[in-house]
């Protein structure tokens, strides 16, 4: 099932870019459903003359507090209530821009894990077409989590950038097999053996860049280090070209270059995707940044439809299936 559910009250902006961009993504053929504060979500859709079914949900958890704690007690919050849209097959995938952690326990202990799945892991699109994770929801991991997160992120990789095979990589700090920690060392090994998967060996940072790999495997506090680096460099690379570019003396060429210019900069911009994948779940669970507008909410609902429809979830259980069978 297509329809994907939408925390609605999550989100620095919500609820109002939330429903925007919900109503942008029914429009573009989405089924959707709101799940929130019917009391404030129905006047809202009402000014947008949209019709998108609303599930009630009472309570929303804030950004402070513990996720853990709050999905066990707030069993009415939008989130839980999505999540549990999706566990019952109501929905096929849900979108949240509020607080990551309630996210990930609400996709963990509702939504439900794989078979066989020790930590759902998040995966960062790269404009360059390429796939990191973990990008944050384990700051620690053994071998054998990393091994099922090159499982998770090729079945991706076919599924967003239609790569067939999709060649994974294990983010290190040299391309020679001995380096890194005990943890490469040991992940490195397992991959080499793992049938169903093409594995290149070590990659480095930069290979984000270079026709090496499609997807970079590594633990959570690397790969947001190395997300959060990379969004930083990009917006370096903007402000450089800006006080390059635009002087003065330059205004005519630069005029004719204008709409290449847009494109780059709409390439670089993290709202074009829309969010993160959360892979490991029964179900498709997209994460969208806090301050997500109704661009990148209407972007993240159409990566979850899409995983969805070209069966994201069977493709990694059977990548898991075949791994486990090794």
């Amino acid at each position: 099932m297509s329809r994907i559910a939408i925390d609605a009250m999550g989100g620095d902006h919500a609820p109002e870019q939330i429903v925007h961009g919900a109503v942008d993504a029914a429009a573009s053929g989405v089924e959707v459903i709101l799940v929130g504060d019917s009391a404030t979500l129905a006047p809202l859709l009402a000014e947008s003359g949209a019709v998108i079914p609303i599930a009630h949900a009472s309570q929303v958890i804030e950004m402070g507090e513990d996720p853990a704690v709050a999905i066990r007690e707030k069993k009415d919050a939008s989130i839980t209530v999505a999540a549990k849209l999706v566990a019952e097959g109501e929905a096929g995938g849900l979108v949240s821009a509020g607080s990551t952690g309630a996210s990930l326990a609400a996709a963990a202990f509702v939504v439900g894990r794989l078979p066989g799945i020790g930590r759902p892991a998040i995966a960062s699109l790269f404009p360059t077409g390429k796939i990191v994770l973990d990008a944050g929801a384990n700051v620690t991991c053994r071998a054998e989590d990393l091994v099922q997160f090159a499982v998770m992120g090729a079945a991706l990789a076919q599924v967003h950038f239609y790569v067939d095979p999709p060649r994974v990589g294990l983010v290190n700090i040299g391309e020679e097999a001995g380096k890194g920690r005990d943890l490469d060392k040991e992940t490195y090994r397992l991959l080499s053996d793992l049938p169903g998967i093409t594995f290149v060996g070590n990659v480095e940072g930069h290979d984000l860049a270079n026709d090496t790999a499609d997807v970079f495997v590594t633990d959570g506090f690397t790969g947001n280090v190395l997300l959060k680096t990379a969004e930083g460099a990009a917006q370096m690379v903007l402000t450089l070209l800006n006080r390059a570019l635009f002087r003065p003396e330059l205004r005519d060429p630069v005029e004719q270059l204008l709409p290449a210019f847009g494109e780059f900069r709409e390439t670089l911009d993290p709202e074009g995707v829309g969010g993160a994948h959360l892979l490991g779940t029964k179900g498709v669970v997209v994460i969208a940044h806090g301050s997500s507008s109704r661009v990148a909410i209407r972007n993240a609902i159409g990566l979850a439809a899409e995983g969805v429809d070209d069966g994201l979830v069977d493709k990694i259980a059977a990548g898991l299936a075949t791994a486990t069978e090794s």
